[in-house]
């Protein structure tokens, strides 16, 4: 056969394969809301991990390609989207019928037994093994991993830091790689990164109060199953469509390519179009009066500087024998916080043994993150202060400092006299 018309076969076929299996199990059975996000989110998964693992198989020689038309990065495209299908949005419609471990097997079989047949367009090197375990292990796993956690609604803090690392890593960091966009200088990355996080952290907070109070996550079809108004939405009711726009406004300045602007237009017509529509009229249909009232005294795009008065009360309980909660207690009692009430610790009905912050539905907080969700009661300032102070790795460093200068764990009182 022609060289050329057999490269088309083979790019036909792996593509069109994938997309007929996939259509053909959802008109069989039309996947229910928890089905869909996981084909989306383990397809996210699968397309983020492939393209570097296919950028490190170039320059090591596990495989290379031979293909001309619809290449990107020296890959082509079409088989990079059938790859994401085969490893992402297809098994993750299929675990309806198996369970994951032999699916995880009958994939990378699959795998295997199919890509000597993918040439003249994919020519594999001596070690192509190698970079299939490698694949495997950091792109068909986990994105099965979070299919499986997806369908069965497991595992929600897990997953909604995967979705906040797809968001960036599809929204952001593709679309500049996709234009060649870069920092010009080691110190402007360094800058860069410092302003890029300044603009995420609405957008990550937002995501993080999500999953630990309403239970859910970003992902339209993985919403949360409550109303969410504290964190970022006592103040903002788009902060992760907020904070795209805003990294899209600072990417121009840092890269000197204007081009990025057109992300920002994006994200604003996403958020005030269609996301205002669709997800609006969602809300408003499982939650009713109590997020029309919300939406009327929040706006979507503005922040207020105070809380919203009605959002989600806070109870802040703080131990009247050591002196550093106490002055800590004052002070913030002396900023009138919002929708937020101060007790001593020693009338919660446990031993306490830390600044300890508790919300309706047996929510709670202590130590450093306890003080976090104090200060979203302030304004706006201290909240970003608190959003940030709340990131796991600072929020951890934070409470070993506290720790080492006397805010350590101490009784609220005698374990006796909170049993009799």
């Amino acid at each position: 056969m022609n060289p050329e018309l057999s490269a088309l076969a083979v790019r036909g076929t792996a593509l069109l394969v994938p997309v007929l299996l996939l259509a053909g199990l959802c008109l069989w059975r039309a996947p229910r809301p928890h089905e869909t996000a996981a084909m989306i989110v383990s397809g996210a998964w699968a397309l983020l991990a492939l393209v570097p693992l296919n950028l490190l198989a170039l320059r090591v020689g596990w495989w290379s390609f031979h293909a001309e038309g619809a290449v990107w990065l020296g890959i082509p495209v079409d088989l990079l989207l059938a790859w994401a299908l085969l490893w992402g949005s297809l098994p993750a419609l299929l675990l309806r019928h198996l369970p994951l471990p032999l699916l995880s097997a009958l994939v990378v079989w699959a795998d295997l037994a199919f890509m000597p047949l993918a040439e003249p367009v994919v020519v594999l090197g001596g070690t192509w093994i190698t970079g299939e375990l490698a694949g495997a292990a950091v792109g068909l796993v986990p994105a099965l991993l979070l299919a499986h956690w997806t369908r069965h609604d497991q595992c929600v803090h897990a997953r909604m830091w995967a979705q906040a690392f797809l968001a960036f890593g599809l929204m952001v960091v593709l679309p500049a790689l996709a234009v060649g966009a870069a920092p010009a200088t080691s110190g402007t990355a360094f800058t860069a990164f410092q302003v890029l996080a300044a603009a995420c952290l609405p957008g990550l907070a937002a995501a993080r109060e999500f999953a630990a109070v309403g239970g859910g996550t970003p992902l339209p079809y993985d919403p949360p199953k409550r109303l969410v108004t504290s964190g970022p939405y006592a103040y903002l009711r788009n902060p992760m469509q907020t904070a795209i726009v805003a990294v899209y406004l600072v990417l121009p300045v840092i890269t000197g390519d204007p081009r990025l602007l057109l992300g920002a237009v994006v994200a604003l017509a996403y958020g005030a179009g269609f996301a205002e529509w669709h997800e609006g009229g969602q809300l408003r249909k499982a939650f009713g009066r109590d997020w029309t009232e919300y939406r009327a005294e929040v706006r979507p795009w503005l922040p207020r500087w105070r809380p919203w008065p009605g959002r989600t009360t806070g109870i802040l309980y703080v131990n009247a024998d050591c002196d550093m909660c106490r002055g800590l207690g004052r002070w913030i009692a002396a900023r009138s916080p919002v929708a937020l009430e101060i007790r001593p610790a020693s009338r919660h009905p446990e031993v306490l043994y830390r600044l300890t912050y508790e919300m309706p539905g047996g929510h709670r907080w202590s130590g450093v993150s306890a003080l976090a969700r104090a200060l979203d009661h302030l304004h706006l300032g201290w909240a970003l202060a608190g959003w940030a102070l709340d990131l796991p790795l600072l929020r951890h460093f934070a409470q070993l400092c506290a720790d080492a200068f006397g805010a350590g764990p101490r009784p609220s009182r005698a374990p006796e006299a909170a049993g009799a």
